[in-house]
């Protein structure tokens, strides 16, 4: 079992401020290696770049154009081959919207249940939460949580000014948008479902 995978999802800039855990496994999700980190695998079509990027390669696994999976979805599956306690992906919160919200739903599938899987999408941190986690952050800072993949129950936090008690949270409800940090740590805890942890302007650790 490794420590972090790091998926890299889409070029061409580094989202500011991300520093990529020490000794992590990276894997270039087809454009995502162009962000100029040294990336251990590349996975995808390479529809999006140059063939002269492609020969450059040192270990890639290549996958036809016509597929029935996304090129983040192929390079999280090698990820997961790794058994890794960890997956962090970094990528833009630009582009397309639906390739965006098809990215935040596939973070939070069953497939990843037993590993932290976190993301770092341009400006915003994203963390999937199961059964409970702490997060670190910034006081004051902005944190929202949405279930996905149907309610999520007994929801606890702590470190949150609003803080929630046992409570459901509905998929397509408001009711965890825009809560605020009151501690430079929040413990999330749910006794069944998922929930997206999402920080506007967070940036993800080698911790959280």
């Amino acid at each position: 079992m490794s420590g972090t995978v790091v998926v890299l999802a889409g070029g061409p800039d580094l989202p500011a401020g991300v520093l990529l855990p020490a000794g992590a496994f990276v894997i270039g999700a087809d454009s995502g290696v162009e962000f100029g980190v040294a990336v251990d695998l590349a996975v995808g079509d390479f529809d999006s770049i140059s063939a002269e990027r492609l020969a450059s390669l040192a270990r890639v696994e290549r996958h036809p154009t016509a597929k029935d999976a996304s090129d983040l979805e192929l390079a999280l599956a090698a990820a997961l081959r790794r058994k890794p306690e960890r997956i962090l992906v970094i990528g833009s919160a630009g582009g397309r919207l639906d390739h965006l919200l098809g990215s935040l739903l596939l973070l939070a599938a069953d497939a990843y249940g037993g590993v932290d899987v976190d993301a770092q999408l341009g400006a915003a941190a994203v963390h999937v939460v199961r059964r409970e986690r702490v997060l670190s952050g910034e006081p004051g800072e902005v944190i929202s949580l949405f279930a996905v993949n149907g309610p999520a129950s007994g929801v606890v936090t702590e470190g949150l000014v609003y803080p929630l008690r046992g409570e459901t949270l509905e998929p397509g409800s408001s009711r965890g948008l825009s809560n605020v940090l009151a501690a430079p740590e929040a413990l999330i805890r749910l006794e069944h479902g998922v929930l997206l942890a999402v920080r506007p302007s967070g940036s993800v650790t080698a911790e959280n």
